[in-house]
Order: structure tokens, then sequence, then C-alpha cells
């Protein structure tokens, strides 16, 4: 009799203790959420690369009216009333140019994207138009996003520093050397190298960059690419989204001893949720992804548009591992480890993603991966640095750049003719 009330006790105890252990973490995860929120409400949380654009052009065909982000936008991931949820302080939007158009009308359809994130930045409530550091940090304290421009596709330019000059008077203030493809000027990191990374005029193109005040973005590029990169700039360049090569080995990654650069440079790693580039069997599904662009290109060549559509089309059904949301932080773990606290920060790549790591279905989930650095012992501090401060330094320290070169040489007119011997 005696073993059968010491069982009921144990059993009334053990009752009574997971429930309470239970609510204990629910408790804790409400509290961290709450620290996170607020943290994102006095710093602005910056997310460097997202594609609403390419979608509102692939579904809307640019008309806003038809796709308009101020509303609820279900079928996609990204609106404004779930950035307002997310607390994201400034929204760099991607002027995306697919591979299939670097032999010809990159520079229309980069123009076309800038003109629709104009235009939706205009009609917008909540959205401001941002060019500078300064102007992030005076919309949010106005309690509106920031919105700025980021062109992904270094052949946008079309082997133009003319060119280059006027998209950052447009308002361009990143600028990815290249996406899939290589360029007559950089090797991508998903394409046959044909430069050892940068030519002559790849050089010139992010002296010129420097001296502009526009961000050298080197995600997408060869290792060769992001070494050369880094050899010529005299500013901190971006991964506007890259992950740890270490955790998820494909190419589009950051190798650590690129990483290990960064201090040197000043420069961040804004750290991407693509299943693919954070879960390490993902990466190994999806590492021939963007071979396809390339079989389209070939399957329609006196088509580029038609390419690029099928090839989106056939992207969005395209399916992987998902990872976690708690993967996406050991990478923020790792370039923490190896590049240190003052080179990270989030730069998601939602707009066109189909595929989420558990956790992070929208833009309104930040505050959650925010959270989970909380949760891992990141102080205040440092969870400022990583959702905003470190690129809002980048950003200071490239215009700083630019102040000082502008007053030292004129804009460049060299072209790839005469530095790479390219025939025009």
């Amino acid at each position: 009799m005696t073993i059968s009330i010491r069982v009921l006790v144990t059993l009334l105890a053990l009752a009574c203790v997971a429930p309470t252990s239970a609510n204990a973490q629910k408790a804790d995860t409400t509290a961290l959420l709450a620290r996170a929120r607020r943290l994102h409400r006095e710093m602005p949380m910056v997310d460097t690369h997202n594609d609403l654009p390419e979608m509102v052009r692939g579904r809307a065909g640019n008309d806003l009216d038809k796709m308009n982000p101020d509303l609820p936008l279900d079928s996609i991931d990204t609106d404004v009333p779930r950035l307002k949820k997310g607390l994201v302080g400034a929204q760099f939007w991607a002027a995306y140019v697919p591979s299939t158009f670097i032999s010809g009308g990159a520079s229309r359809y980069a123009l076309e994207q800038i003109d629709v994130i104009h235009r939706m930045i205009a009609r917008s409530p909540t959205l401001r138009y941002a060019k500078t550091a300064d102007d992030i940090v005076r919309i949010h304290s106005q309690g509106k996003i920031a919105s700025l421009i980021g062109i992904e596709g270094g052949h946008a330019i079309e082997n133009s520093l003319g060119v280059l000059r006027k998209f950052y008077d447009l308002g361009v203030r990143y600028m990815t050397l290249t996406h899939s493809g290589t360029t007559p000027w950089a090797d991508a990191a998903t394409d046959e190298a044909k430069h050892h990374g940068l030519t002559k005029f790849g050089e010139e193109v992010v002296r010129e960059m420097n001296r502009l005040g526009m961000m050298v973005d080197i995600s997408h590029v060869s290792d060769a690419t992001m070494i050369g990169a880094l050899r010529v700039t005299v500013a901190p360049v971006i991964f506007s989204h890259s992950s740890a090569r270490a955790l998820a080995n494909h190419v589009r990654n950051v190798p650590d001893s690129v990483l290990a650069m960064m201090p040197k440079n000043g420069g961040v790693v804004m750290v991407n949720i693509y299943p693919g580039f954070i879960n390490q069997k993902a990466a190994i599904q999806s590492a021939e992804v963007l071979s396809k662009e390339r079989d389209f290109d070939a399957k329609y060549p006196n088509d580029k548009a038609r390419a690029a559509k099928e090839y989106l089309a056939w992207l969005s059904a395209f399916q992987t591992e998902t990872g976690t949301l708690e993967e996406v932080a050991n990478h923020i773990d790792h370039i923490r480890k190896v590049a240190g606290i003052d080179h990270i920060g989030y730069g998601a790549d939602y707009g066109s993603l189909t595929q989420h790591p558990v956790g992070l279905d929208d833009v309104s989930r930040y505050p959650y991966l925010t959270a989970e650095l909380l949760r891992r012992g990141y102080s205040d501090a440092e969870v400022k640095k990583v959702i905003g401060g470190n690129l809002l330094r980048v950003m200071r320290q490239v215009e700083k750049v630019a102040a000082r070169l502008q007053k030292e040489r004129k804009p460049s007119v060299a072209t790839i003719e005469a530095l790479d011997g390219a025939t025009p």
C-alpha cells in the first residue's frame, strides 16, 4: 500500500511539473519576442534583398493596380501589412535582371524594375524612398518603412560606366556584380569561369562604384571574383543575401577563407534564408538549379523574355528540404565565430521564395529570428548590430569614401574595349 501511495504522489507531481514547464517555456518565448520587438523599434531592422518587384512583373506585368503590395498578397510571402507586422525598418528592393539578358536588353529590364519600385513607393502610405543611412534612421523614427534599391546582376549596366552612374542617380545603392551567369567582366559562382575573377574593366566597375557611393555586392559571384573585389575596393563590401558555406556547401555561400577577410574590409554578410543556402541536404538538391536558366536560354535563343518566364515558372515549382529558423541562426552563429559580430546582417531573399524554413514563413517572422538570437545569449547591443547597425555602419562608410573620392578624381570614362580588348 505504501508503494502505491508513493507512485500516486510521483504521478501527481509529474502531472503538475509538465504544464508548469510548458508554461515557463511559453512565458520565456513571449518575453524574448517582446524584447526582440523592442529592439526592432529602437534600431531600424534592415533587410538587403527582397524580390517582390520581380513578382509584380511576372504576375501582373508591373501593374500595381493588379498587384498592390499595400494590400495582403496571400499567394506570396511579402506585402506591406506583413512588413509592418515584422517591424522591418528598411527594405532594399531588388531590381533583378535574368542572366538570359547578358547578351543584350539588360538595361531596359533593370530600368523597368526600378520604375516599378519607384511607383510602388510613391503610392504607398507606409513606404518611403531612401538613399542614405541617415534617410533610413529618419524614416524609421517616423514609423514608416525606408525603401531602397539594389540591382541584382551587373550585366544590367551593359558594360557601360555611364549607365552605372545613371542607375546611381535613380537611387540604386548596391549592385550585385553577377547573377547566375558570368558577364564579360566578372565570373559568377554558378557558371563557367572565364576571367579568373574580375577583368580590368571589372576592377574599374568596382572603383567607380566606390567613387559613386554604391555598395559593391559580391553575393552570387565566384570565389575569385569575391577576392578580386576585396582586393580592389577601398570601401566595405556587402554580401546582400548569402550564408555560410561551411554549414551549407553551396557555391553561392561564403567560404570561411573569405569570411575571415571581412574584419579588414569592414564589410557585412547579410544572411539568406533560402533553403538551398541554409540546409545541407537542400544545398545538394539545388546545386544545379541555376544551370536550368541556361537550358531555357538555349531552348529559346531568340526570345529572352520567354526563356526568363519559363525558367522562373520552373523554379517556382522546384522543391527541396526546407530547413528551419534555427538553422538560419546557426549560420549567423558561424559567421559571428569566423568574421565577428560586426559583420552579420539580414538579407533574407523573401519576395519570390516558394519554400521557407520552418518558422520563417513570411516577412512578418523577423522578430522570431531576432528572439532566437536573444535565446542563444546575444546581448541587446549585439542584436542591434545584426538587425541593422552593421549595415548602417557600412553605408555610412561607403558614403564617406565616396565623398573623398569625388574630390580626388573625375568620373571614369574607361571602356571595356579599351581595358579588356573586347569587341563592341
